[in-house]
Parts: C-alpha cells; sequence; structure tokens
C-alpha cells in the first residue's frame, strides 16, 4: 500500500464511483451513487476490493467532475466507501454534495477520526487494526462481518461500546455464507437487538 499526497479539496484518488443500489446494511434496497476511495490502512484477508488499496493504481479525480456525474444521475443518496474512507479530509467532497441536497452515508472500519459531517456511519470494526474512540460514539450503524465462529462473540464486545441508537447488524462473509447464515438465523432469532444484512447487489448481479 503506498500513499501519494492529494488536495482532498478538489480530488480524492478513487477507484470508482457509479450509480447503483445499496446492497447491504440499513440501507438495503435504497438507490444511492458509490464512491469507493483508494487507500487502505487494514487488509482484510477476505476483502472482494483488494484492487483498491494501492493508491498509485488509482487517479485522483477531480471533485468538479464527479460531482457533475453525479448531478447527472439524480441520485440523492451517497455511499463514501473503500478501501478505507475516512483516511482523507472529506469536507470538500461532503460540501459539494450537500449542495445538490443529497444525503451521505459513509462505510468506514472506524480506524481514523472522520474529518467531516456525514448524515449516515455505517461503522464496520475489523480485527485486523482496532478503532478509534470516536467510532463508537458517531456509529449509527455497526455491522459485523462473520467469517469465523468466535465472530458472534467479537460483535457482541463491540455492540456494548456503540451509542443507544445504534442499529446492529450480522452479515455473513459472502464465500462464507453457506455455512453461517443458518447460525446467523438462530443467533438473531435468540438474541433480537441484532438483525441480518445479506450482500444482496450479489444476488441481483449489480456493482
Amino acid at each position: 500500500m503506498h500513499f501519494r499526497e492529494v488536495e482532498t479539496t478538489v480530488e480524492l484518488p478513487i477507484m470508482e464511483h457509479f450509480y447503483s443500489v445499496q446492497g447491504e446494511g440499513f440501507h438495503t434496497g435504497r438507490p444511492a451513487y458509490f464512491i469507493r476511495l483508494a487507500g487502505c490502512n487494514v487488509g482484510c484477508v477476505w476483502c472482494d476490493v483488494k484492487e483498491s488499496w494501492d493508491v498509485e493504481n488509482h487517479p485522483n479525480v477531480k471533485l468538479d467532475e464527479l460531482i457533475a456525474t453525479i448531478k447527472k444521475s439524480k441520485a440523492t443518496f451517497c455511499v463514501i466507501t473503500g478501501g478505507e474512507p475516512a483516511l482523507y479530509d472529506l469536507r470538500g467532497l461532503i460540501a459539494r454534495l450537500r449542495e445538490l441536497n443529497i444525503e451521505i452515508a459513509i462505510e468506514t472500519s472506524g480506524t481514523s477520526p472522520l474529518v467531516g459531517d456525514v448524515d449516515w456511519y455505517c461503522f464496520s470494526p475489523k480485527k485486523f487494526k482496532a478503532p478509534v474512540e470516536e467510532a463508537y460514539q458517531k456509529a449509527n450503524e455497526l455491522k459485523i462481518i462473520i467469517f469465523n465462529k468466535s465472530d458472534f462473540q467479537w460483535a457482541e464486545e463491540h455492540a456494548e461500546k456503540v451509542n443507544t441508537g445504534c442499529k446492529l447488524f450480522l452479515q455473513p462473509e459472502w464465500s462464507k455464507e453457506e455455512r453461517f447464515l443458518p447460525e446467523i438465523i438462530k443467533y438473531v432469532k435468540e438474541n433480537p437487538q441484532w438483525r441480518i444484512s445479506l450482500q444482496t447487489h450479489k444476488y441481483m448481479n449489480i456493482p
């Protein structure tokens, strides 16, 4: 992983951006414009977008160009994801999105303080790098990926730390869905404070 200097008020390193439908978590099924920033300091072994990790492999995109494309889509909701989007100062991007009256969500591991104010903070902590304390307070949604049996207990440890209004989700890692979905179903029936998140965009064959 390599990083280069980025003037975030006018540009950001972006792997891809596109208009689609949110496939997982609280906003499942909602049309959304996705901005996938390049660069990651976590490196999950099961990540399905490892190509996003190395900033040097992706261009800096001018915010003017990006916003013009988003405006044409007529999107009303935007998801900033990665990689790890909180590595960057997002105030410039967020200000431009606000000008279009677009609701803004971020999907983050919470490993870096968020520079910018979003409407929805999806916190998905990973075992590979500890989150910062502010993530627990900012979280509107806690999304735990179930990859091993021990992840259920790990999920509860994080659930104890988030704010009382945070929505709780368990999501099977895609390659292990057949193995863990029955266990997740059983678990949420016994622990109804949790909900199930599935990667429905993969079922629908959309990005």
